[in-house]
């Protein structure tokens, strides 16, 4: 990529609202097609006075990856600058305010796999903004098995916000295989959530750790009109099946759970 197509690229993402989809392809864009050059673009934006610059900066340098010529090396993309990226996250961290850039900074810090990053994510897990609780969910469950990540996660299942929720539980229970009873009692909470995607999120955690306290609400799960893709997973997980049967509607899972834990109206004692 010559230096002019790189420049307008940089440019188009700073055209439009935030998240308006022209300044994310731009962003895409770059990110696919990983340099030295849009590196070095990329870690001078995150020093600018602009917010808007060091957002988009971050968000690039997240997910800057060589060119892929193949299927294979789309499904296993080489990553780039990762170990000179992390050190700029951590400078721009320690003057950091604007809720913009927090929400992308915390983004990227999940994306680079460095467990260093943990300590920073983890202490916005109370900001006063559902985006930057988001960003932290989200990012959190890049490191779903670290105690730190989990105690962050644990809390964030109770936030007021639903996707916060949602994807503090997905880290937790699905994302993570850490098992203790109070993950399990979390999670166990969350069957009951005022939103349906926490719900299914919850039930596959707790059918990933076979907690019989599941049965009662998962049958309730398969006995609705339409069998949805997680209430599936979370039923084949409690089946301890390796996947999901693409065959089988909610009645064969329900003879199945009938056959090996019996017909459980009512909860049952964690085993």
């Amino acid at each position: 990529m010559n230096s002019s197509a790189l420049q307008d690229l940089f440019n188009q993402t700073l055209v439009g609202a935030y998240d308006d989809e022209a300044p994310w392809d731009a962003v895409s864009t770059l990110r696919s097609n990983g340099d030295r050059a849009i590196f070095e673009t990329a870690a001078m934006w995150l020093k600018s006075t602009n917010p808007l610059k060091r957002a988009r900066a971050a968000a690039i340098l997240a997910q800057l990856r060589a060119p892929s010529h193949s299927k294979e090396e789309m499904k296993k993309p080489t990553w780039l600058f990762r170990d000179e990226t992390f050190p700029l996250l951590v400078e721009l961290f320690e003057g950091e305010s604007d809720t913009m850039v927090l929400n992308s900074g915390i983004a990227t810090l999940g994306h680079l796999d460095n467990t260093a990053a943990i300590s920073i994510i983890e202490r916005y897990k109370e900001h006063p903004d559902e985006d930057v609780r988001f960003s932290v969910a989200s990012a959190l469950g890049h490191f779903p098995n670290d105690p730190v990540a989990v105690s962050a996660l644990i809390s964030l299942t109770r936030d007021p916000d639903s996707e916060v929720r949602d994807w503090a539980v997905f880290g937790l229970g699905v994302q993570g295989d850490m098992d203790s009873s109070e993950i399990r009692e979390v999670l166990l909470q969350r069957i009951s959530d005022s939103d349906e995607d926490v719900r299914e999120e919850a039930a596959v955690g707790l059918g990933k750790r076979q907690d019989l306290r599941l049965q009662p609400a998962l049958r309730s799960m398969l006995d609705e009109p339409e069998l949805k893709v997680r209430v599936a997973e979370a039923a084949s997980a409690m089946l301890g099946l390796p996947e999901d049967p693409d065959e089988w509607q909610a009645e064969h899972y329900k003879r199945a759970l009938d056959v090996k834990f019996g017909n459980a109206e009512t909860p049952v004692k964690h085993r």
